[in-house]
């Protein structure tokens, strides 16, 4: 299949794409509708549960840590036990653990179920992007991602509104809106995702021998990986600075939340409706010029809110850094399955989940940090980390021969036969 407008654009990738993939778009739609534990978990602990403000924050921080293990467990358990397998361990186990932070009695039990949720929560992402990857032709993987973000944001943008009805009646029912959803992907897993064949000696090749070069250990043998790594993590740690610092900055100018809600809902706005079309022209660009383009509008707009000029520079600003975002987003996401060995796809597509998600944990503390310090340099900080982040993709995201080779997936389908993907 060659890589044409016609054979790349977003309805024929959506409307060719195998039964499992759109079951995923699907799952992980549904799933993130019912994505209230992150949002609401301070208010739960200290309105319901009578905790203080400082415990119910450590809470937080303890979820977002154990999502960032999580994520690195599951890519090894994509590899070990399969992507369908690995979603409904996460899917499953998730929902009990969401129940149980209901009803357990002490903080110390709410803390270790929290991070039980956190960490087996997010088991399902690198199973899902590794799938992805799996099931879909290389010059349809950047839009399938595009529209696999898209599924996710439009779900994530709509459960906060949810969950605000539901905690109006109960609590409880807010909880059990959540492991509902965790269901309901687990369900869509068990119908609609293919089972993977088991492992055979013919699947290790004889320059790839398993024990040489198995799990994260093979992961951080390659350097150039690693540096792409280091980038995931550059643009987490400055992208969180849109809602550590922004706000902060905003105020002290003497800007009502209004206007930060504004530019926050402009960012919003322009990635739902603005992403697709724009991974349609970068796509086939290679992925290396796209990220170095992303990090230079990234770090580029993040630097602008530096200048003076009041209301005008944080729009454009915003503007800038959200065309960096839906420039680089699909192809950064993507990237991990184009450079992966197949044995594993699920560690490397893990392992740059969970760098972004540590630079999306630690990114505000250093931010906030730097802002007591130093006031507005924090967005010059940015604008250099950005730089930084253009050079670790020049040298990091530049070809090699696992990117360019193509293999079939190794796996079965669970209900039935997958179309075509000829055109």
């Amino acid at each position: 299949m060659t890589s044409t407008d016609e054979s790349t654009g977003v309805w024929a990738t959506i409307r060719e794409a195998p039964v499992p993939v759109k079951a995923l778009l699907v799952g992980v739609f549904v799933n993130k509708l019912g994505w209230f534990l992150q949002v609401y978990l301070v208010l739960f602990l200290t309105t319901s549960k009578g905790f203080t403000p400082v415990q119910a924050g450590t809470a937080l921080g303890v979820y977002g840590a154990g999502s960032v293990v999580g994520l690195i467990i599951g890519g090894s358990l994509s590899d070990k036990v399969g992507p369908r397998a690995a979603v409904m361990i996460s899917m499953f186990g998730m929902a009990g653990f969401v129940l149980a932070i209901a009803y357990v009695p002490s903080y110390a039990a709410v803390v270790t179920v929290v991070a039980l949720a956190g960490a087996v929560g997010q088991f399902y992402r690198p199973a899902s992007a590794a799938l992805l990857t799996e099931l879909t032709p290389k010059n349809r993987q950047v839009m399938i991602f595009a529209v696999y973000r898209l599924a996710m944001n439009l779900g994530t943008t709509a459960a906060p509104l949810i969950g605000a009805a539901l905690v109006a009646v109960s609590w409880n029912l807010l909880f059990i809106g959540e492991a509902i959803a965790a269901l309901a992907y687990a369900l869509v897993a068990i119908v609609a995702l293919p089972k993977r064949a088991p492992r055979t000696a013919q699947d290790t090749t004889a320059d790839e021998p398993e024990q040489a070069g198995g799990g994260y250990v093979a992961v951080l043998r390659d350097y150039k990986y690693v540096l792409f790594l280091l980038c995931m993590f550059i643009n987490a740690a400055i992208y969180m600075q849109y809602l550590a610092v922004l706000p902060l900055h905003m105020k002290a100018d003497g800007l009502s939340t209004w206007w930060f809600s504004a530019v926050v809902a402009l960012n919003g706005f322009i990635v739902i409706t603005c992403e697709l079309l724009v991974t349609k022209v970068v796509q086939n660009w290679p992925a290396r010029l796209v990220a170095m383009t992303g990090f230079v509008l990234l770090g580029g707009g993040l630097a602008f809110y530096a200048l003076p000029g009041g209301v005008a520079i944080f729009v454009i600003g915003t503007l800038l850094w959200t065309l960096a975002e839906i420039i680089g987003g699909p192809t950064m996401f993507a990237y991990p399955g184009m450079a992966a060995p197949k044995r594993l796809l699920g560690r490397y597509v893990g392992s740059a989940h969970a760098m972004f998600g540590l630079g999306s944990a630690l990114g505000p503390f250093l931010g906030v940090w730097v802002w007591n310090a130093s006031g507005t340099q924090v967005w010059v900080w940015c604008g250099l980390a950005g730089a930084i982040g253009v050079v670790l993709a020049y040298f990091g995201m530049s070809p090699t021969a696992s990117t360019e080779e193509t293999t079939a997936p190794d796996i079965t389908p669970a209900a039935e036969p997958l179309p075509s993907e000829s055109s």
